[in-house]
């Protein structure tokens, strides 16, 4: 599968843990965070004064919070299609280690 190579051009916070993204292709979408915000890094953003932290990093052109976390701006593109998997693994997550920072 060929990684594809897309910015993030722009967003707006839409709701608690949900973001209206727009790329540099042109496309759009709104991305709930809510299910993947657990574990070490992804779980402190479900503080809503953290997750509202999120800007554009000015160089890899990506979501990117204070904290460190950030996602790879091909997978924010093709959320539909990397969604249910990372779900999942938040799932496998869970199970191995059910206490960790939110």
């Amino acid at each position: 599968m060929l990684h594809e190579m897309v910015e993030v051009t722009n967003f707006r916070i839409t709701g608690p843990y949900r973001l209206w993204l727009e790329f540099d292709d042109g496309a759009a979408q709104e991305i709930d965070f809510e299910p993947i915000l657990y574990g070490n890094l992804y779980g402190p953003l479900r503080n809503p004064e953290v997750f509202a932290q999120v800007e554009i990093d000015p160089i890899a052109r990506t979501l990117v919070w204070p904290n460190g976390a950030d996602f790879d701006p091909e997978t924010l593109r093709n959320w539909p299609q990397y969604r249910d998997a990372w779900i999942e693994a938040v799932a496998r997550l869970r199970e191995r280690d059910p206490a960790p920072v939110a």
